[in-house]
């Protein structure tokens, strides 16, 4: 083993000591399932914005997004990043703190109980399609992320996939397991602040040997069409593709998806204080801005590196029509440092802790979400299985243990395209949660028929749009959000206007939340 690897080695072996250790301490705090699933309700500002916003940016930060700025230009990583910076701000400013205070009235812990209790649904419709959605949608997204782990692993240290994979995994399961939701927030937020110091290093590093911000645009100016928002760099060609209002609007639309994520939502349930949401709000919409804004600049960096003979090019030759290796650009960048020694060894160690770090914070809570809506949601309110206190947080450990076990069977083969489903995860969550969550906290006409209406329609937009309608291309290759978001809109007002208007309970519910 080389002394760069040896380096690394060793941050990423004092990051992941450092995760169990706080997952151990939470667990001090985990005493019934409403600590497991929701911590007590005891996030302060700080951890709810950076926690939230740490679960949902995943490697798409680190990786994704610098990848395709490489790759393209700034066209389809801008207005990617807008988009996403947008909802996250809206997410924030229209749900966090209504949501938060509509579901401590309620006592609700999960998202499909907040529906189940929102519109008093005795039948459990609603809970039970919002179980199954998260479990349909986030089992395999948390393969994705242990997939990440073990080929993060396997081209740093030569190491078998599967055994990086499984390694990575348990470490996750460890922390989560022991310390539950708690956990999962304390480590997300420290994960975040690794996140974004990973960046800033390979940023300045970047920078530094590209000869100062000024030579780095004015190498980026020379690629036609690379630094143009309505155009895209091709590398087929050398030339400029123009990049029309129906790609703009794909990659927009990916804010959308914001307002029905389970792992983001259930960390404004969890707050501490409904008044402190406003500067958790500051926070994580500067957080998300710069830290993605930096992103979108790094793999301009990286790019203009490889154009001026710093890095080998990333573009592969013999597959120009694919992005996929140039998200490995901040990972190339990492080992380049490391090889000037034992000190940027750990540097770059630190780097790649923050690849690690970006995936670990999405898939703990992509467990905890998936195992409350199993144990939670099926088995005791759907299916009435009746548990003492103790019994049912040995079976949310259990389930966690399970769903994690599905994710790695999912990722065990590493040639397998499990990456592809997190746009269509994304779209899933969007489409099921998003409007029906935004129906629920405003418009109190909203009920059960229109709830149950607009998940299913919802959830079924996405696979038609993405299967049927999209692949016709022209004005119809449109992301299936989008499509999808709409039509359970529409469902949603069509359907509660139809039936019978809630009764004075539910009402009565939902002015006292309002006048909160």
């Amino acid at each position: 083993m080389t002394t760069s690897q040896v380096g690394i080695l060793v941050a990423i072996g004092i990051y992941l000591v450092g995760m169990l250790i706080i997952g151990f301490m939470s667990s001090r705090n985990t005493n019934d399932v409403g600590d497991f699933y929701l911590g007590g309700r005891k996030l302060g500002p700080f951890v709810t914005a950076m926690s939230a916003e740490a679960s949902d940016m995943s490697s798409d930060l680190l990786m994704g997004v610098p990848g395709l700025a490489y790759f393209s230009g700034i066209a389809d990583a801008g207005w990617t990043v807008f988009g996403l910076a947008v909802g996250t701000y809206l997410n924030w400013l229209f749900t966090a703190k209504r949501l938060r205070n509509y579901s401590e009235k309620i006592e609700a812990i999960t998202i499909p109980d907040y529906f189940k209790k929102r519109f008093h649904d005795k039948s459990n419709i609603t809970l039970l399609i919002g179980a199954v959605a998260i479990i349909v949608f986030f089992v395999p997204y948390t393969a994705s992320g242990f997939s990440a782990c073990g080929k993060l692993f396997q081209k740093l240290f030569d190491m078998n996939y599967q055994t990086a994979m499984v390694i990575s995994a348990v470490i996750i399961i460890a922390y989560t397991t022991t310390g539950g939701f708690l956990a999962a927030s304390r480590t997300d937020f420290v994960q975040s602040i690794v996140m974004t110091i990973a960046l800033l290093v390979v940023l300045g590093y970047g920078v530094y040997h590209a000869g100062g911000f000024g030579a780095v645009l004015d190498n980026a100016d020379k690629l036609a069409g690379f630094m143009d928002l309505s155009a895209t760099h091709s590398n087929v060609t050398g030339g400029a593709e123009a990049y029309g209002i129906f790609n703009k609007i794909t990659m927009f639309c990916w804010g959308l998806g914001y307002f029905g994520m389970p792992h983001i939502l259930l960390r404004f349930m969890a707050a501490r204080d409904a008044k402190e949401l406003k500067l958790s709000r500051r926070v994580a919409t500067v957080w998300v801005v710069i830290s993605l804004g930096v992103a979108i600049f790094l793999g301009i960096v990286g790019r203009v590196l490889s154009e001026t003979g710093f890095l080998q090019s990333l573009i592969d030759q013999s597959n120009l029509e694919s992005a996929s290796k140039a998200e490995t650009l901040i990972i190339v960048m990492a080992n380049h440092i490391a090889e000037h020694g034992m000190g940027y060894a750990l540097i770059g160690g630190v780097i790649i802790a923050g690849i690690l770090a970006s995936t670990m914070s999405t898939a703990d809570s992509q467990l905890i979400a998936a195992s409350s809506a199993v144990s939670e949601n099926i088995l005791r309110d759907t299916l009435k299985i009746k548990m003492s206190e103790k019994a049912s947080m040995l079976a949310a450990r259990l389930t966690l243990i399970v769903v994690a076990v599905l994710g790695i069977i999912i990722a065990w083969n590493p040639d397998s395209s499990v990456f592809n489903i997190v746009s269509f995860a994304w779209a899933g969550f969007g489409a099921v949660f998003g409007p029906i969550m935004l129906f629920s906290l405003f418009w109190k006409r909203t009920n059960r028929f229109g709830a149950i209406a607009g998940m299913l329609s919802g959830g079924i937009m996405v696979f038609v749009w993405k299967y049927l309608v999209r692949p016709m291309g022209g004005v119809w290759d449109l992301y299936e959000l989008a499509p999808a978001f709409l039509v359970s809109a529409i469902f949603i007002v069509v359907f509660s206007l139809l039936t019978k208007a809630p009764d004075e309970e539910i009402q009565s519910e939902f002015e006292e939340v309002k006048a909160m």
